[in-house]
């Protein structure tokens, strides 16, 4: 069983290793470092610099404490826009599991746990980028992502929830 917690400054190693598993999730992906991947312009402003001000992310943890997933939120600027950019008020996510660990459910924990941190912070919707032959695009259609639009071959998802500004009686 794993335990999901808040991920802090301490975390930055490790989130950049599920960020270099999250690009390069597809079978037979060609050897690559994690320096390599992160280091490239497009996916360094995933990670650089964590945790800024409105970061937010979650690492799932073994039982005997071994980080082995986290996702995370990030608000990108319109000059250096993410993959899945969709505006500068939507912070756009990433997520990244040990591949021994995946399809055990961590994904749809870590998940489960980003979204509900957005619906407390009040956001009106959270976005990410997908190659529509990754496995996980189930996963995210399962918690109500939609195709919103293409940056290449990937598809920029975004969910959107109802924001409740006042008590439901």
């Amino acid at each position: 069983m794993a335990t999901i917690r808040p991920a802090t400054a301490a975390d930055g190693t490790f989130l950049r290793r599920m960020l270099a598993h999250a690009a390069n999730w597809w079978p037979g992906a060609p050897e690559e470092s994690v320096e390599e991947i992160v280091g490239r312009p497009g996916t360094a402003h995933y990670i650089e610099g964590w945790p800024a001000p409105r970061d937010v992310g979650f690492v799932a943890e073994t039982d005997a404490g071994e980080p082995v997933g986290a996702t995370w939120w990030r608000f990108l600027p319109a000059d250096d826009p993410g993959y899945g950019f969709v505006d500068e008020g939507t912070p756009e996510m990433s997520i990244g599991v040990e591949p021994a660990y995946r399809g055990h459910g961590l994904g749809t924990l870590l998940l489960g746990a980003l979204i509900d941190e957005g619906r407390r912070h009040g956001l009106p919707a959270l976005s990410l980028s997908v190659d529509p032959d990754n496995p996980a695009l189930r996963l995210y259609e399962r918690h109500g992502f939609r195709t919103a639009g293409r940056s290449g071959t990937s598809l920029t998802m975004l969910l959107r929830w109802p924001v409740i500004t006042e008590p439901v009686t």
